[in-house]
């Protein structure tokens, strides 16, 4: 069974495994740019490796606010290097990949902590397409849909 297939997320998720809805470019960001933390107001208690899934919704100022924080606790030199989709070629509404979630804090040296909470992320593994998903709220357990996100109905990317 190939990594980041749909046999292999329902694999995973039948092992007990969760995914995490993300908005753009903030789930990009973790898996292509070192984006170490997921801030959120809730405390997470689950450990272990997660699914980050790309939410159907992104506004283009969140798009915009997402990439200024991005460049001001991003080394300039490795900012510059990265090649950021554009706000409407961004994938959506998919899961992008794998990270390995291994505290929630409350408090971080990392440029990227700005919550209540935490989640400390590593180990990231991208999948080499996204796969198409309804996402939730809070860790969730996805069911990958078999089509391609281009014959997704009301698929934005």
């Amino acid at each position: 069974m190939n990594f980041g297939t749909t046999e292999w997320v329902a694999e995973f998720v039948r092992k007990g495994g969760r995914a995490l809805a993300v908005r753009q470019p903030w789930a990009w960001l973790i898996m292509n740019a070192g984006k170490d933390i997921e801030n959120r107001d809730w405390q997470c208690h689950y450990r272990g490796y997660l699914l980050i899934h790309a939410s159907k919704e992104c506004t283009r100022y969140e798009y915009e606010d997402g990439l200024a924080y991005a460049e001001a606790v991003m080394d300039e030199g490795a900012f510059g290097k990265l090649e950021i989709p554009g706000w409407k070629e961004m994938d959506r509404g998919c899961l992008l990949g794998t990270v390995k979630v291994g505290s929630c804090v409350v408090a971080s040296g990392s440029p990227w902590f700005e919550g209540t909470y935490g989640i400390v992320l590593d180990s990231v593994r991208p999948f080499a397409r996204p796969l198409p998903c309804r996402g939730a709220l809070r860790l969730f357990r996805p069911v990958p849909s078999p089509l391609p996100l281009s014959e997704i109905r009301g698929f934005r990317g």
